[in-house]
């Protein structure tokens, strides 16, 4: 797990419309910590970190120590809501991390080894299935990524999760089935058509010999 980014924050004193448009003509962000069997806490945001965190991709799993009048809080965004017009950010709710409790996560899959997988090397192609996984995971312990070994992965093979070291704590959401993250499909093979050239005369009609 990467370690978490810090974000300095504010206590929010006004809730509701209102007190949020005050907020944002600030330049700050209105955003709200939940969970962990604390109360809710209002706070506020710089927009242009949050702004970046958000279009810098992989904002919902990333975790967070959120700094608020020097107590830290460490928190995964769940939600945020975007100007439908400007594509701005207005608002992000937060969850509690606290140890010993698990959440649900979507875990980016990368794929390691495709310079000696033998299907890639004889001119297959990787078709990913899942891109990421929705699994159950230790608050204290969330995945980067799940990795998934490609060096013995031949074409024609599929390749399923119970194939896959999970790290330890993690579990699919799915658990009725054996699902695929992968295949990895034979190169095609276009058939040749042979072309047989006539020759013309004007009018693209075929010349005719002389007598």
């Amino acid at each position: 797990m990467a370690e978490a980014k810090t974000l300095a924050a504010e206590v929010r004193g006004g809730i509701g419309k209102g007190a949020a448009r005050s907020v944002r003509r600030e330049g700050r962000i209105p955003a709200v910590i939940y969970g962990g069997g604390d109360p809710p806490e209002p706070i506020v945001l710089d927009f242009r970190d949050l702004n970046k965190l958000i279009y810098a991709g992989h904002f919902l799993t990333t975790i967070f120590e959120i700094d608020v009048g020097g107590t830290k809080q460490r928190v995964i965004p769940r939600d945020y809501q975007l100007d439908p017009v400007k594509d701005q950010p207005l608002h992000i709710d937060f969850l509690r991390l606290k140890p010993g409790t698990t959440l649900r996560v979507e875990v980016p899959v990368h794929f390691i080894n495709q310079d000696i997988c033998p299907g890639l090397k004889k001119g297959g192609s990787l078709n990913v299935v899942r891109h990421v996984i929705e699994m159950r995971v230790p608050a204290e312990a969330i995945p980067d990524a799940i990795k998934v070994d490609l060096s013995t992965f031949d074409i024609a093979e599929s390749l399923h999760i119970s194939a896959v070291t999970l790290p330890p704590g993690c579990k699919p959401t799915i658990t009725n089935r054996d699902f695929t993250i992968a295949t990895l499909v034979p190169p095609i093979v276009v058939p040749e058509t042979p072309v047989v050239a006539a020759a013309t005369g004007k009018g693209g009609k075929a010349a005719k010999g002389k007598k």
